[in-house]
């Protein structure tokens, strides 16, 4: 039975000390009995000597010092895990919030678990095609790859995040695939949209729901996105699932990082963000990936919203470095009702060339990528000078690629957020798009290609 204590000196807002405390060790849970029988949870947030400072998941209110007892578990938190998990809903300590019963767990798991070992790494290769054409065509998603979306307050990062998870699949395989959604610090609005989202699309039988409503205490918002992990790291190397995490939104997890750290009175760093947050979001991207050996994989894509709109912010600017690539959504692109608003010029994912080509997507794919990443690229230069110098001022030539620049955007980008499109589908509208500009143009195309499909 564990020792209960009844020396709480001092309770600050959301921490609480505790002095005299023998055998606790950091991030140790904790139990708070109150005088009328009510029990609060608590974890162990720094130790010094015999005191301990914890930080409480609900409110402090209703604690009072001489008639409250303390008793630490001797544990660190833990997820109960089983496959029974798929098509449930729980909130950001792994509770059922879907009406139905408690998960009867095969295991319980640690949720500070450890990222995976470079060594035993499988190399990212299987194609995932998630139905949308500027991700699948342009900046392909790859089984086991980490590839943020960086997006900004207003846009509609919430209804892409849903339709991927709606919509993707890893082709080719029979083998059983699996989505874990976790929602960190987002409004109840917010929460129910992903939840009929995912019941009217029958999608909720392959999803495991995490979500944490902006309500909850900040340190549950911590312990979101790892109870998501642990339950993935479950299913893929466990279960030999291909598991997709989404991770939306990375800037609430940020933020509860700055508050607990400012409870702590840690020395800021920058934008008053703490000095490990980098080795904090590391700890959670790495956990993603293929292991050798294992069927099963995590691929992750963690979404942000910039604050104002802002590339260089650290959480936007870290998550980049940590991460193989990003897709960046776009104000402007979102004003002229481009759904959903994916600039693909700024938008990367390092590993699409691993993930495309014969076998796996197609063999014209890659040529057709670059082609439609130049011409673009092109047509948009051609329209700004439009702008500044009027459109007498452009050749014929010009011309075509500022007509293709547009249809670009409003045929290929923007296909709204229930169409859920193949790759050949999308191979296909890049063709139709490539017939604007004559065959000498097409310069990134290898000929047999051209024989192939431009004149098809």
């Amino acid at each position: 039975m564990p020792k209960e204590y009844k020396t709480i000196q001092e309770v600050a807002g959301p921490l609480m000390m505790v002095t005299g405390v023998e055998n606790v060790a950091y991030d140790e849970l904790g139990e708070i009995e109150l005088a009328d029988g009510r029990r609060r949870r608590c974890k162990v947030l720094e130790i010094n000597g015999t005191t301990a400072l914890v930080q409480l998941f609900e409110n402090a209110a209703g604690i009072n010092l001489s008639n409250s007892k303390v008793r630490f578990l001797g544990r660190s938190m833990e997820l109960g895990v089983s496959e029974d998990m798929l098509g449930r809903v729980f909130d950001g300590l792994g509770r059922p919030i879907d009406g139905g019963p408690e998960i009867l767990p095969d295991a319980r798991k640690d949720i500070n678990g450890l990222p995976m070992n470079p060594a035993a790494r499988a190399y990212p290769q299987e194609f995932i095609q998630t139905g949308v054409s500027a991700i699948d065509g342009l900046n392909t998603l790859v089984r086991g790859q980490k590839l943020p979306i960086f997006s900004a307050s207003g846009l509609p990062h919430a209804q892409l995040a849903a339709q991927i998870a709606r919509q993707a699949r890893v082709r080719g395989t029979s083998e059983p695939f699996a989505v874990v959604f976790a929602a960190m610090g987002i409004t109840f609005e917010e929460s129910d949209f992903f939840v009929q989202s995912f019941r009217e699309s029958g999608a909720i039988e392959r999803t495991v729901l995490f979500v944490n409503l902006a309500n909850d205490p900040a340190v549950e918002r911590i312990a979101t996105p790892r109870m998501a992990l642990t339950c993935a790291e479950y299913l893929a190397f466990e279960k030999g699932m291909h598991v997709l995490v989404i991770l939306t939104d990375i800037t609430n997890y940020a933020d509860a990082l700055r508050e607990v750290s400012a409870a702590r009175k840690e020395v800021p760093g920058r934008r008053g963000y703490p000095g490990y947050m980098y080795t904090d979001l590391a700890q959670m991207y790495e956990r993603a990936g293929r292991q050798r050996g294992k069927s099963g994989s995590i691929t992750m894509i963690p979404i942000l919203s910039m604050p104002e709109d802002d590339k260089t912010h650290p959480i936007p600017d870290l998550t980049g470095y940590i991460t193989e690539g990003q897709i960046i959504l776009s104000r402007d692109l979102y004003r002229k009702n481009v759904t959903p608003p994916i600039d693909v010029l700024p938008s990367l994912s390092r590993l699409k060339d691993k993930g495309i080509g014969e076998g796996k997507t197609r063999a014209d794919h890659a040529n057709v990528m670059n082609q439609l990443f130049a011409a673009y690229a092109r047509g948009k230069e051609q329209k700004e000078l439009m702008v500044v110098l009027g459109e007498a001022a452009l050749t014929a030539m010009d011309k075509k690629y500022a007509a293709f620049a547009d249809a670009f955007e409003a045929e290929y980008v923007s296909q709204g957020n229930f169409t859920n499109r193949s790759i050949e589908e999308t191979m296909e509208i890049g063709w139709k798009l490539l017939r604007m500009l004559p065959r000498t143009e097409l310069k990134r195309i290898d000929e047999k290609y051209l024989n192939l499909y431009y004149e098809a």
